[in-house]
């Protein structure tokens, strides 16, 4: 048994196909390019994922953990996805490229300036091969600059952009984010910046080149403490999570488990005070306001810490519940999996697959018109749709494919 096996069944409703007609393709690999063209693909957009002959995508083989073989990690972020193996670094390859770029709407890639330019997927030549493509590329730094042909991943970029710095304990060495941030908010910036040109495009007929960079997208992710820093020169460290603009903003013990807390203002601190049972303190005018709170904060956070070691976590959460009062556990991943209101939102599911174990999934985590979206189809093995991809859209026959096979351009 695994968990996967207490998952619901995917959302009974019907796949979102507010991007229907719109055909991507993907030639990205790793987790931010794909967790991009999964939320294209979400939307209703056609996905043709192009991989290397016989390696496939680079998180095909992050593991353990495996799923019967699969990296889950590459699970994760692949559904409703079709997948040719291709390759296109020689004449017929990149021909082959060439006809499927005449028939997309958008190209997505994540190689660096150079490996662009020498396989010709950079902006100017896809363009040439079809003027009105969004072509949407997602690197470290971005293709302009002297580190436009330095490789980046996840950790580098919450290095360059402060993230780590600011993560951890303040006697501890910095700490990475415990999920690849870096890899999920450039693939956010990635699918808004495309579904704004395909908007664009349909007022103006043409296409757009979009310059993604995780370095900048994980800066951006760092607004709030850059500016604070630019417009006044204090420069925020490490605390553990306890120092924050809002001056009750931390975790708190309870009498059995950790909690979290957030009095974000003043109604907030008031209602606070009346469900800890001591409403004269709601009332107390030298704390009536967050800069006053953030003066006496230690003070502050020590009479809250005196309160909250009464009670019990969960009676402490229907309390605070009952009073709007912003708080909540610090769950682990089991617990995630196990939560209520995600299973009956139909975010969590498996989805089942012919002659092989049920695939865990996230789902897209937007419910629209009420209905929770449903997949089309699961991560693709490896060049499963290369056949019916050739054929329907370019035309190829059977012998086509089959010479193209034997000459090592598709796996």
């Amino acid at each position: 048994m695994i968990p996967t096996d207490d998952l619901p069944p995917p959302p009974g409703g019907a796949p979102f196909a507010m991007l229907d007609g719109i055909r991507v393709l993907d030639l990205t690999t790793s987790i931010a390019g794909p967790y991009a063209t999964l939320a294209l693909a979400d939307y209703g957009a056609e996905v043709i994922k192009i991989e290397r002959i016989g390696h496939g995508d680079d998180s095909r083989l992050w593991g353990p953990p495996f799923l019967d073989g699969e990296s889950l990690w590459f699970l994760s972020v692949n559904r409703n996805k079709r997948s040719i193996a291709l390759d296109y670094t020689g004449e017929e390859g990149c021909a082959l490229l060439a006809e499927l770029i005449s028939a997309s709407d958008v190209l997505v890639t994540n190689q660096v300036s150079r490996v662009q330019e020498k396989l010709g997927t950079d902006a100017a030549t896809v363009r040439s091969i079809r003027p009105d493509i969004i072509h949407a590329s997602l690197t470290g730094f971005g293709t302009s600059g002297r580190r436009k042909d330095w490789v980046a991943y996840d950790l580098i970029a919450e290095g360059y952009s402060g993230v780590m710095d600011l993560t951890g304990e303040a006697d501890r060495e910095p700490q990475k984010v415990g999920t690849p941030a870096g890899d999920l908010l450039t693939g956010m910036d990635l699918t808004t910046a495309i579904i704004a040109a395909l908007f664009e495009r349909q007022r103006t007929g043409k296409g757009r080149t979009l310059d993604i960079s995780m370095i900048e997208s994980m800066t951006r992710f760092m607004s709030s403490r850059l500016i604070s820093y630019l417009g006044s020169g204090e420069l925020a460290r490490r605390a553990g999570g306890r120092e924050s603009v809002i001056a009750v903003y931390q975790t708190f013990d309870t009498a059995d488990e950790p909690i979290t807390l957030g009095l974000g203002n003043d109604a907030i601190w008031k209602r606070f005070w009346i469900a800890a049972g001591l409403p004269d303190k709601a009332e107390d005018e030298s704390r009536a306001t967050n800069p006053l709170r953030r003066q006496q904060r230690a003070e502050i956070v020590g009479e809250i810490q005196g309160v909250l070691s009464q009670r019990s976590r969960a009676e402490w959460l229907d309390i605070f519940a009952e009073h709007r009062v912003p708080a909540g556990p610090i769950n682990r991943l089991d617990q995630v999996a196990e939560d209520e209101t995600l299973l009956e939102r139909g975010f969590l599911y498996a989805m089942a697959r012919d002659g092989k174990p049920d695939a865990p999934q996230v789902g897209t985590g937007i419910l629209v018109d009420g209905e929770a979206n449903s997949p089309r189809s699961a991560p693709p093995d490896l060049s499963a749709d290369t056949d019916d991809v050739l054929q329907t859209i370019l035309g190829k026959s059977a012998d086509d494919i089959a010479s193209l096979r034997d000459r090592g351009v598709l796996g």
